[in-house]
């Protein structure tokens, strides 16, 4: 991974953006998520991820690359490549990185304007399942949120929005509450202490920045919450589960969150449109192309020009006579006229 530009400030225009929980490098649901967007919200050109991110930044571009989405702020999480990262963020502290076309890592703090809004993003979290593990391979202890990140996130003043992949202590989430006192996975007692003491730090950034929301991973819960003073908290699933990406307005931040089956839908109507597609661009392309006769395929500037009528760049007179000007030749005079 390198970094191919650092940020000190970022503000954005946009009034509605797009917010994903876990993703934990899943190519496949990126891919379905891509294919989804377009039609779930044409408008929507940012998505701001919540960690557990670990994706293949050049394969994410390539992903993105036929939406209308140029840029993902990651605010991290715990299962990331941590010993890529840190020493990116050594190069210059406090910076957004850019490490693909599209994508950015955010500092731990950071802070963002989003349509008008004031933004705190704070990454990290404590990994309940360390000990099964490999430091330096599958866990780093740089995943924690320390001391200074909590001194430096509240010296920034109050926000509208934060972000975070670890959940606050004493969450209004009851799902998020059922599942801290079952410890239904049977995670060791030590790993239970780290996580108290991470998410105790959220809540020590989230009582004095006071969002008036925060919004959270991690936890693979899909739910949401109100304090008694009316602050809201939106718990975001993982890959492949219901309000892993969610809609959110930045004038009322009020979220959106369509249904896993909505989502699958229109990645699949996506799958049939794009085959039908390149079906009537290969038809095209052999009918503009007069070697099919003699069994030999369309050439790269027939589906060129096959792909240009089909999606109506070009109309069919346009590339006829742009045909005949490629492969039309003035008449060689002889040197006796």
């Amino acid at each position: 991974m390198k970094a191919r530009e650092y940020a000190e400030h970022i503000a954005l225009p946009d009034q509605r953006v797009a917010v994903c929980g876990d993703w934990h490098g899943n190519v496949g649901w990126a891919r379905m998520v891509s294919r989804a967007l377009p039609t779930l919200a044409p408008e929507v050109t940012t998505l701001l991820h919540l960690g557990d991110w670990w994706m293949p930044p050049a394969e994410t571009d390539a992903i993105f690359a036929e939406t209308h989405i140029n840029r993902i702020y990651v605010t991290l999480g715990n299962h990331e490549p941590w010993g890529e990262i840190t020493p990116l963020f050594a190069e210059q502290p406090g910076a957004a990185i850019r490490v693909s076309d599209i994508v950015w890592l955010l500092a731990r703090p950071a802070r963002l304007t989003i349509g008008g809004r004031s933004v705190l993003s704070l990454g990290g979290a404590a990994s309940v399942d360390r000990e099964s593990r490999i430091e330096g391979l599958t866990w780093w202890p740089d995943e924690a949120i320390t001391d200074k990140h909590v001194a430096a996130a509240i010296a920034g003043g109050p926000a509208d929005l934060m972000l975070s992949h670890e959940s606050p202590a004493d969450t209004p989430i009851r799902k998020v509450r059922e599942i801290l006192q079952r410890n239904p996975d049977g995670f060791p007692a030590s790993a239970l202490e780290a996580s108290a003491a991470s998410r105790a730090r959220i809540s020590e950034v989230w009582d004095a920045v006071r969002p008036e929301l925060l919004a959270h991973g991690h936890m693979h819960v899909a739910a949401g919450g109100r304090t008694a003073d009316g602050r809201r908290v939106a718990s975001l699933g993982r890959e492949g589960q219901n309000w892993n990406v969610a809609l959110l307005d930045m004038r009322t931040l009020k979220m959106a969150t369509p249904h896993l089956a909505i989502i699958r839908g229109l990645a699949e109507q996506w799958e049939d449109d794009h085959i039908a597609h390149e079906k009537r661009a290969n038809g095209a392309a052999e009918a503009l192309h007069s070697g099919v006769l003699d069994g030999l395929p369309p050439s790269p500037e027939a589906l060129r020009d096959a792909k240009d009528y089909i999606d109506g760049r070009r109309t069919l007179d346009e590339i006829i006579e742009d045909v005949r000007r490629r492969h039309t030749r003035r008449p060689i005079k002889d040197d006796d006229e």
